[in-house]
């Protein structure tokens, strides 16, 4: 009698005309893997992510041809701030975005942000000085604010079994993305110069040499534009709270009658922002992700300008070309990684030491980096390549452990609102990265000579310290799991 009583609760709330109860309704009837949401859910991700980095490994050369840096050294300074440009954008309207999120819908903020990547990805591919290109970053990233709402989609569209896949579906496409990115840019940028036969030097590729990878990725945004218009809304549109939710059905396992539950949902609002500032598992969670991404967005800025940057500054010498390899298998290790052995170590070590582990070994790794100028040939090639696989594994690792403990930190209702938090704080991070990052790689630059780590040592010294400070903060009292009652 009980679980009829329940099964009449959850079932009379759902609305003909309301998206998300549709959704729900077939959540109800699903069985099996959701292989159609998993694929559309990365695409959109992968869509978002690939112009982040896309232009790290051709940005030297582009500053350079802007001609807007006295000296070589200068150059990093530059280029610092278009790559900080987009994070700024996007720090400026994640909150904005989240709101019109859950006020018209997570579809209409999807398509609006795959369309700002058609677009402003294009004209920032046709820059013709340093200002457009700035100014085409930041428009970028302030239209793009989708990465907080997939999240809360991915929640919403997914049943309660395949929800914890969703979220590291979308962190692996980010990963993907963030890889896939700077490979492409390496690739296909400066196209009449790598391959004349295809690309004369007086066509549109010639005059605008950085066009082709920015074109690319903007095609694929289209594609997968389209294919948005074809996703569900998981919105309601209805004043009632639609029941069939995770709390509507732990209320109902609990006995609570209908009145009850519909009063704590209309008494969730006015307190949900005071209570996500005072939940400190939330908080402590994305202060650690914002320490680690500011390490991510520098080292991702800096590692192409140290691989491009002539050997006598204390760099490769490397071409975009080269770059674009070592990305590519980077990318590579990091997809079979995170599909096969990602989620066993998660489930042996858990998300906390899964990250604590992954940063303490970063450390190494990076200290290596600057001893790679005294190899040349396949040697340097391999160790690098290694060194990039691991070092990429490690760093999305750490970030798929973080999304974890911020949706484990918070009841369903409130997610999108904690994404929002996190988006904002995050972008603020990645922001003050690369425009860090290519500030200090300017000044290590001019201090070869220096007693106290020459070069380049310097740079990766710095970021071993923000690494370790990341690393200390995961344990407690500062990073704490909120235990499941």
């Amino acid at each position: 009698m009980g679980g009829e009583n329940e099964q009449s609760l959850l079932e009379k709330h759902y609305y003909e005309n309301c998206p998300g109860c549709k959704v729900d309704e077939l959540k109800e009837k699903q069985r099996g893997m959701p292989i159609k949401e998993l694929v559309s859910i990365s695409i959109v991700v992968l869509c978002t992510a690939l112009p982040i980095s896309s232009l790290f490994p051709f940005l030297y050369f582009m500053i350079r041809d802007f001609k807007v840096a006295e000296t070589e050294e200068e150059i990093g300074y530059y280029a610092g701030y278009v790559g900080s440009s987009f994070m700024l954008g996007r720090a400026l309207t994640s909150v904005f975005w989240g709101m019109v999120a859950d006020r018209y819908g997570r579809k209409p903020v999807i398509i609006i942000g795959t369309s700002a990547v058609v677009i402003f990805n294009t004209l920032f591919g046709l820059s013709v000085n340093y200002w457009m290109a700035i100014s085409t970053r930041f428009l970028l990233g302030s239209l793009n604010g989708l990465l907080g709402p997939v999240k809360a989609y991915a929640v919403e569209i997914f049943r309660e079994e395949y929800q914890a896949l969703g979220i590291s579906a979308i962190s692996t496409a980010w990963g993907i993305g963030l890889i896939i990115g700077p490979a492409l840019g390496g690739f296909l940028a400066q196209p009449a110069e790598k391959y004349p036969a295809i690309f004369s030097k007086d066509s549109v590729f010639g005059r605008f040499p950085y066009f082709l990878p920015c074109l690319f990725i903007s095609l694929f945004a289209l594609v997968v534009t389209i294919v948005t218009f074809r996703l569900p809304e998981t919105l309601h549109i209805h004043k009632e709270p639609c029941e069939d939710s995770v709390a509507a059905v732990e209320a109902v396992s609990r006995g609570s009658t209908q009145k009850e539950i519909t009063q704590d949902f209309e008494g969730r609002e006015p307190d949900s922002k005071n209570s996500l500032i005072k939940n400190w598992p939330l908080m402590s969670s994305i202060i650690v992700y914002c320490i680690f991404s500011l390490h991510e967005m520098a080292y991702t800025e800096i590692f192409s300008l140290w691989a491009e940057s002539p050997r006598k500054d204390g760099g490769l010498s490397y071409s975009t070309d080269n770059v674009g390899v070592i990305l590519a298998v980077s990318g590579l290790g990091l997809l079979v990684f995170q599909l096969s052995l990602y989620p066993i170590a998660e489930k042996i070590f858990g998300p906390i030491m899964v990250a604590r582990i992954c940063g303490v070994l970063t450390i190494p790794l990076l200290t290596i980096h600057p001893y790679m100028t005294l190899l040349t040939g396949f040697s340097l090639s391999l160790l690098l390549g290694c060194a990039s696989v691991l070092k990429n594994i490690f760093s999305v690792s750490i970030i798929t452990s973080m999304f974890i403990l911020q949706n484990k930190a918070v009841d369903q209702h409130q997610r999108g609102a904690a994404n929002g938090i996190s988006m904002t704080a995050m972008s603020l991070f990645k922001a003050v990265g690369p425009a860090g990052g290519g500030a200090i790689f300017s000044w290590t630059q001019k201090r070869q000579d220096a007693a106290f780590f020459p070069g380049d040592h310097m740079i990766f010294f710095i970021l071993n310290v923000i690494e370790a400070i990341a690393v200390l903060m995961t344990f407690k009292p500062f990073l704490v799991e909120r235990q499941n009652s």
